[in-house]
């Protein structure tokens, strides 16, 4: 089942946006993953994989065969995040290496390769050299999201991945803000919370003074 309510993508890192893709926006949990449907919509919301092979894995999938791949991103997403909550605040080690192996044996079913295409600038074109990916299987849709963890993993300083401090919220977040100072997943979502709870604090205060 497609959700009507938009995928959150407040991390400022797909690896933690994949994460995050199960969460409580308002009070009742949402989880854009639920069904094969669910996973594709989430993924062209995440701009992860191109509209056009969507489509064809949407009308080449035998019936139940992308609701087993959201059951198996689903079980990627909280092997991660077991991954990420014990690691967060800190450098990742070498010495962790083994422990993302998952993720490596992942990689390794990657089919990219190298390709000439024309690239066309108005009225002029080109030759250019890209890197395209073979979308062979319905599991190769979990490729891109691979690729976004490892990332993850390689490129951000993991001091930085935070925990939002919402009582409820479970989003997470890499902090790229000066000073590192970001507490909040959104300021719209959480940090306005904050704001009215501590409000509401203070003239409890004032009152019983």
């Amino acid at each position: 089942m497609t959700l009507s309510i938009p995928a959150l993508f407040l991390a400022d890192a797909p690896g933690l946006d994949f994460l995050n893709s199960t969460a409580t926006p308002v009070d009742t949990p949402v989880d854009w993953l639920e069904d094969g449907e669910g996973l594709l919509s989430w993924l062209k919301q995440a701009r992860l994989v191109p509209d056009e092979v969507l489509d064809a894995m949407r009308g080449r999938a035998i019936p139940g065969e992308l609701d087993r791949l959201a059951d198996q991103a689903r079980s990627l997403r909280e092997w991660f995040r077991a991954f990420v909550l014990a690691h967060k605040g800190r450098p990742l080690q070498a010495s962790q290496l083994a422990e993302l192996e998952p993720l490596n044996q992942l990689l390794k079913r990657d089919e990219r390769h190298d390709e000439i295409v024309v690239q066309r600038h108005g009225e002029s074109s080109a030759l250019r050299l890209i890197q395209a990916r073979r979308w062979a299987s319905p599991e190769a849709l979990l490729l891109p999201i691979a690729e976004a963890m490892a990332q993850l993993v390689c490129a951000e300083d993991f001091t930085y991945v935070k925990a939002c401090e919402g009582p409820t919220c479970t989003l997470l977040f890499a902090d790229h803000t000066r000073g590192h100072a970001r507490r909040w997943c959104s300021m719209s979502f959480c940090g306005n919370r904050a704001k009215q709870a501590a409000h509401r604090h203070r003239q409890k205060t004032i009152q019983k003074d």
